[in-house]
């Protein structure tokens, strides 16, 4: 046997983690750029029972299950408490986080350093594509609920999702 299951080698496992309430396009190039560099990707769905989504845990799951469905080493899961908890429970060394602006590195250099002091995960920072540096789960809701075009910035799938969904409400 060849490759990363062959005797001696390690699979090479990253996470990506986030809401995805709902995945934009700018979290799926993110997601891809990862699938290229690692041989395991997680996509790690967080479940914060103190906020009340917009899409249920599993609906979510289901959509990035599809929308990722080109990339055979992208794995989805939720998750419920903390990261590096997921992290050793499935033997992975590595966080992938996009960054979109200096604001957010604040945060998640914060994060970046609890994550490393409480494991020794590693988080790697990937600039954000420049054609999604404005893009958020919440702008997208925000835009689809007063009837704007989010087509461009969600894959198809997510477009019919939150059209069903905001007719609902």
């Amino acid at each position: 046997m060849t490759g990363p299951e062959s005797e001696g080698s390690q699979v090479r496992r990253a996470v990506c983690p986030g809401s995805f309430d709902p995945i934009t396009n700018g979290h799926l190039d993110i997601i891809a750029r990862a699938s290229r560099l690692y041989d395991e990707v997680y996509v790690a769905v967080m479940i914060n029972k103190s906020k009340k989504g917009l899409f249920e845990i599993d609906q979510r799951i289901q959509l990035i299950r599809e929308v990722t469905s080109e990339y055979a080493n992208v794995r989805v899961e939720s998750f419920h408490g903390l990261l590096v908890d997921f992290c050793k429970q499935r033997d992975i060394p590595a966080i992938v986080k996009g960054l979109r602006a200096v604001s957010d590195f604040d945060y998640e250099l914060q994060m970046a350093q609890m994550n490393n002091g409480l494991t020794g995960v590693e988080t790697l920072f990937v600039p954000t594509n420049p054609t999604y540096s404005f893009l958020s789960s919440s702008l997208v809701k925000e835009v689809a609920a007063w009837g704007g075009d989010v087509s461009h910035l969600v894959p198809p799938q997510v477009v019919e999702a939150l059209n069903e969904r905001l007719a609902r409400d």
